[in-house]
């Protein structure tokens, strides 16, 4: 998200088309993100909500008071800063409407890539009377919470999808609503007997930390590691679910920034690789990075990726051995020895 759609979201305070809230109010901030300016009066507390790892760190290092999740209830008001999903956006709208006192000011501004004219729109065709002005780039709208939020909350808020039967995840979370192609390449690979410590490595809501589990339910230790707060605790209940037994742990963690503590002998990861709308294979190359320093002597990395990415590099100059177990038309599974 760039700063642009931050001052997007404050200008309606900063031109001085909205009143500022003053001292002693409390505004919940969804989807925040660091590197914004309060304009001159905004004096209320701000309660900033952000789930992804990388961005609530941002967030701490700005001394910005933050949570992963929405913490409290009966805020003055609510900024809400869209992301590129629309599910996600929605769940948001909803969150604010559910946690806002009546009468109480929602502000929301996104880009226009992000859907923001459509998802106006739609809250307009729920008789709300919504105010709205473009600015660098994107366009920020605000509205007062009516008394009775019940049919636009039902619309808006997203029940879990449930996913082959067996899990449970929701809008926002990578592939929330059928198992991945390339994780489903990885896992019909993983061993079938592995008895040691094993660790996944941007775990999503849990299909390949279930799938080892299963495979090679004799595992000492399953380490889930996970920047998505909401996809981390989707993955805790799918374990819980499907592999009550599993010696499972959970980390809500950044592993292109944050250094691992624990050594294994087994990671799998099938890792993200884009940054917005654009291919960033360095987020993978950073956490094969991160694998060879959190692996034992011998300890192994199997890994799952797009065809195309250039992983087999990295792998080299880090493991002393490594190379293709497999490919089809879109991916190939890599391994590589400590």
């Amino acid at each position: 998200m760039s700063r642009e759609t931050l001052k997007t979201l404050l200008h309606p305070f900063a031109s001085g088309t909205i009143d500022p809230p003053r001292e002693g109010a409390r505004v919940l901030f969804l989807g925040a993100e660091a590197g914004f300016v309060l304009p001159e009066g905004f004096a209320a507390s701000l309660s900033a909500v952000q789930g992804f790892r990388p961005l609530y760190r941002q967030l701490l290092s700005q001394r910005i008071e933050a949570w992963p999740q929405i913490e409290g209830e009966d805020y003055d008001a609510a900024l809400v800063l869209c992301t590129k999903h629309k599910g996600e956006n929605e769940a948001n709208i909803a969150a604010a409407l559910s946690r806002l006192k009546a009468g109480g000011l929602i502000v929301v501004a996104g880009g226009k890539e992000d859907g923001i004219q459509p998802l106006r729109k739609h809250l307009e065709g729920f008789g709300l009377d919504i105010k709205h002005m473009p600015k660098y780039h994107g366009v920020a709208f605000w509205f007062t919470r009516p008394k009775d939020v019940s049919e636009a909350v039902s619309k808006f808020a997203k029940s879990p999808v449930r996913v082959d039967g067996r899990f449970n995840a929701s809008a926002g979370m990578f592939s929330h609503d059928r198992i991945d192609d390339g994780s489903e390449l990885l896992a019909s690979r993983l061993p079938t007997n592995f008895t040691g410590d094993a660790a996944d490595f941007g775990a999503g809501w849990g299909y390949l930390s279930v799938e080892l589990a299963e495979k090679s339910p004799n595992l000492e230790r399953l380490d889930l590691y996970e920047a998505n707060h909401a996809a981390l605790e989707a993955a805790k209940a799918n374990l819980a679910e499907n592999c009550p037994n599993a010696p499972a742990r959970f980390f809500w963690h950044d592993l292109a920034a944050e250094p691992v503590k624990d050594k294994y002998d087994l990671i799998i990861m099938n890792p993200p690789f884009h940054e917005g709308h654009a291919a960033e294979p360095s987020l993978g190359q950073a956490m094969i990075k991160t694998a060879a320093s959190a692996l034992r002597g011998g300890g192994r990395l199997m890994l799952v990726a797009n065809r195309g990415l250039p992983y087999e590099p990295v792998l080299a100059a880090n493991f002393k051995e490594s190379g293709e177990t497999c490919r089809n038309a879109r991916f190939k599974v890599l391994w590589a020895k400590k």
